[in-house]
């Protein structure tokens, strides 16, 4: 018998753990809700999200509302489907008691680290930030407290050296789909054991805002600034001032002679900047109102003494 199961998400991240349930053959995918349609793109022409786009596409029934316990009369129609169980991959809503208790199994979420590490909305960056060597996914059985329920599955993922926040992102998007699958096999085994997260070793990954990418050369070391620039690639970027102009920072590596923490040089054709420890080597950048190009061919363009400026 085919498990009946409705799924909440938004963004393309949550469309292979979708098409996934869409296409198995245990799995009867009732109802797809996300977020409302919006503005995008130079036009600002109204767009829906990715996983409403695939449930178009797929004749699936979908649902949109910027609040999901508001809709009363939605939510009577959730309840009368008698649904099995309720999936949620960044669906960038908090779900009320009345829908975390409506399905026979309940309400389960996807989550891209190893809970309780690094809950919150942005695990795959922190865990690049902190020069983590594993991630992976949890699937947790959902309470009103953020990312805190009975772990039902998990699977640790290596991350690689140098991987960038865009690249984790999108090998973890289908570790999520694989880990789904895992977990759909322990329900229908009768095999879904209920693991309490331990509270003493939460952490937390709160969202990212543009700030964050503040490259702080005189304060930080050469492998927490490397970090912070693959972590937060594509975004919301990394950094700093040069000459009073926002430069951001691309791609860096450590140099072999060291200047001073948070003095910027210009190295025989090379950029390159003190951290509190060596100094690093910026080596594309993109300077503002400029396209992206090597730090030789920005030297080219600048005249005069360097500096960085807070």
């Amino acid at each position: 018998m085919k498990l009946k199961v409705a799924y909440f998400g938004t963004p393309d991240f949550s469309v292979p753990a979708l098409e996934m349930l869409h296409q198995h053959p245990d799995i009867e995918l009732a109802m797809v809700i996300s977020m409302p349609d919006r503005p995008a793109g130079r036009g600002m022409e109204l767009k829906s999200p990715e996983v409403i786009e695939y449930a178009k596409k797929h004749k699936i029934p979908f649902f949109q509302t910027e609040n999901i316990n508001k809709e009363e009369e939605f939510l009577k129609t959730l309840e009368e489907m008698k649904l099995d169980a309720m999936v949620v991959l960044a669906f960038a809503q908090f779900l009320g008691s009345r829908l975390l208790a409506m399905s026979r199994l309940g309400c389960f979420n996807i989550h891209t680290s190893i809970l309780p590490k690094y809950r919150g909305a942005a695990p795959i960056q922190y865990a690049l930030l902190h020069g983590d060597k594993e991630t992976g996914v949890s699937i947790q059985k959902m309470v009103k407290k953020m990312d805190a329920g009975d772990l039902v599955h998990f699977h640790t993922v290596k991350i690689e050296d140098n991987e960038t926040g865009g690249q984790l992102y999108t090998r973890l998007k289908f570790q999520a789909a694989l880990a789904l699958n895992d977990f759909i096999v322990k329900i229908k085994e009768n095999k879904i054991t209920y693991t309490p997260q331990d509270e003493l070793q939460v952490s937390f990954a709160p969202t990212l805002k543009k700030e964050d990418g503040f490259l702080d050369f005189a304060n930080q070391n050469a492998a927490s600034i490397l970090n912070r620039i693959r972590a937060l690639d594509p975004w919301p970027g990394t950094y700093c001032f040069l000459n009073g102009k926002r430069l951001k920072v691309l791609k860096a590596r450590v140099y072999h002679t060291n200047i001073a923490p948070g003095k910027i040089k210009n190295d025989l054709g090379s950029l390159i900047v003190g951290t509190q420890d060596r100094s690093l080597h910026l080596y594309e950048v993109q300077l503002e109102g400029k396209k992206v190009c090597s730090d030789k061919e920005l030297l080219n363009g600048l005249k005069g003494d360097l500096e960085l400026k807070n």
